[in-house]
């Protein structure tokens, strides 16, 4: 048998060479040829903060996006910039290629998600309404608002960003960080609080702290907006004659957990934020108080009000002497007496 040329042999060296590069080119670049095949929807993906190139890949396999890894590997080592993927969740198109389907998730804009931050929210809770919805964990988000770092580039002289972070509807960027977040919602009262309240809270006599601890506590007092001017009114009438404020929200606030019903001897607590033992404002915001709030502050009603107790059918009753407030104190207690004896009456009946 005559032995094959050289040529030959080289020919078929080559070409044995030349079939994996065939078949890597295939899987990456044709489109289809390394994606799952089925009816369900696309499947979905997020992509956490640190996740590591292959991490991704990984992701992409196990949700069912890519039938193989190693092109997309592949992928990433003829072209490292696809690499290069944000934070984000993504919903995966099927019959990409290999290339497409990096490059569509490298340029794909991260999705936003729409929040709501209630008026009169602590922090902690507005912790919880961020990690319900963004890629933050609440302990995260409560450190970025105690870090004395962040608190100095924001202009904050106080211990937290309590107060600061103004409510409202925002979108945020679901692989948001809790610096951008916290940044984002204390910029937000940055706006708001224009050179106009500014010069307004300097002729009351009141810096940006003070301003927003009495805010928080009229906030708290009351969701009525009609009535937050009158409240403010009451707390600014107590504060000029040196009586102590006595308000019932800056005593939750030093009591850990949940907000609860208070106790007489609730209001004995040894806590800065006690106002029945303390006099002044406390040290600093028990919550962040919307714009009606602050406005209120900045604008209350004229009143010689040094009292007010809730009507037990919404709002308040406010009084100028302790006899009045006493008068109103016991209709409160009419009106609740007779609300639960209508409630237990329901509850028989039923």
């Amino acid at each position: 048998m005559p032995r094959q040329s050289k040529p030959f042999r080289s020919a078929i060296v080559r070409a044995m060479l030349a079939v994996p590069l065939i078949v890597v080119a295939l899987f990456v670049l044709v489109p289809g040829l390394n994606s799952v095949r089925q009816h369900e929807a696309e499947p979905r993906i997020a992509v956490h903060r640190g996740d590591s190139f292959r991490q991704i890949v990984e992701s992409l396999h196990d949700a069912g996006a890519v039938r193989f890894r190693w092109p997309l590997l592949a992928a990433g080592v003829l072209n490292p910039k696809l690499r290069n993927i944000k934070p984000g969740r993504y919903t995966v198109p099927r019959n990409l290629s290999s290339v497409a389907l990096l490059d569509y998730l490298h340029s794909r804009p991260q999705d936003e998600v729409r929040l709501m931050i209630p008026n009169g929210v602590e922090q902690t809770q507005i912790a919880s309404i961020i990690a319900g919805g963004l890629d933050i964990d609440s302990t995260a988000f409560m450190a970025a608002t105690r870090d004395p770092k962040l608190l100095q580039s924001l202009g904050i002289e106080g211990r937290s960003t309590e107060g600061y972070l103004f409510p409202g509807t925002y979108n945020f960027p679901w692989a948001s960080t809790p610096d951008e977040v916290v940044t984002f919602l204390t910029r937000q009262f940055r706006s708001f609080y224009s050179d106009s309240l500014q010069q307004r809270a300097k002729s009351a006599g009141l810096d940006e702290n003070r301003l927003l601890t009495l805010a928080s506590i009229v906030e708290a007092e009351t969701p009525l907006d009609e009535e937050k001017p009158v409240v403010a009114s009451v707390y600014l009438n107590r504060l000029k004659r040196n009586m102590r404020l006595q308000a019932d929200p800056t005593v939750q606030y030093a009591i850990p957990g949940p907000a609860r019903r208070l106790l007489f001897k609730d209001l004995e607590i040894d806590s800065p934020y006690n106002t029945y033992r303390n006099a002044g404002l406390p040290p600093g915001p028990i919550c962040n108080p919307g714009p009606a709030s602050i406005n209120a502050v900045l604008n209350p009603a004229r009143t010689n009000y040094l009292y007010f107790v809730a009507t037990g059918r919404g709002g308040h009753a406010f009084a100028s002497t302790l006899a009045g407030h006493a008068q109103n104190v016991q209709h409160y207690r009419s009106v609740r007496a007779k609300l639960l004896r209508e409630q237990a009456q329901e509850a028989d009946q039923r």
